[in-house]
């Protein structure tokens, strides 16, 4: 006999060496469903917040997709990498001067408000219906759009070279590996992507979230109980 049907949004702390689809394929385990989908995909590498629509819930995962999202993460100066993050191969290697804050500062300052930014090779738009992802492992590159992105704010939290810390809050498209690609080659010693995590996304946070592990081996009832109902999910959002 099938349990009553499930509806409504699961907030998970995603943990690090597990790709998106993992995490869904463990929630419909444990809840013993199928219809579930996810908000926006995490990279393997990067922790922090994964939306989960359940059952009706996945008729408005587009919604929840198109809101904004803050990120904190790390860059290192001096390297570039083919994935332009820490799971690529290094590319390049300078040396990193003792840049001042001010400098830092100036290139973050380079990528604020509206620009385009141009998507990695390594991501899952698609050529031709191909992945950018499948044809950057067959060693191939292909010219890619540029795309219309936004940053709203940015804050460098520490400095300590050749890492700069930092938060930053943007529109939903934008490549935050790429942000740190580009910000080192504004400083002219290049950088990649050294860390990533998922604070926010619209107006959900991590704070009634679930880690990976308590998804896996919880309660089903307890994890049950962590769900957004649809009419909480309307009600946070303002609908």
């Amino acid at each position: 006999m099938n349990p009553d049907p499930i509806n409504g949004v699961l907030l998970v702390d995603k943990g690090p060496d597990m790709t998106s689809h993992d995490v869904v394929a463990v929630a419909r385990r444990t809840l013993n469903t199928k219809k579930i989908g996810h908000c926006g995909t995490l990279d393997p590498m990067a922790t922090g917040l994964l939306i989960l629509v359940v059952g009706k819930a996945t008729k408005i995962q587009d919604l929840l997709m198109s809101e904004d999202k803050e990120y904190s993460g790390s860059l290192e100066l001096g390297k570039t990498t083919n994935t332009q993050d820490a799971e690529g191969v290094i590319e390049s290697e300078s040396e990193v001067r003792d840049f001042s804050e001010e400098e830092i500062q100036a290139a973050f300052e380079r990528f604020q408000g509206d620009f385009y930014q141009t998507p990695p090779m390594v991501s899952a738009i698609k050529k031709d219906g191909v992945p950018l992802y499948k044809l950057a492992r067959q060693g191939k590159e292909v010219a890619r759009e540029p795309r219309f992105v936004h940053v709203y704010s940015h804050r460098i939290d520490s400095i300590a070279l050749p890492l700069v810390e930092f938060t930053v809050k943007c529109s939903k498209g934008f490549y935050v590996r790429t942000y740190a690609h580009d910000i080192g080659a504004v400083l002219g010693c290049g950088a990649h992507l050294k860390s990533l995590r998922r604070t926010r996304s619209g107006r959900f946070d991590l704070e009634r979230s679930v880690t990976f592990e308590e998804l896996k081996h919880g309660d089903r009832k307890e994890i049950l109980a962590k769900m957004l109902t649809l009419p909480e999910v309307s009600r946070l959002r303002g609908a």
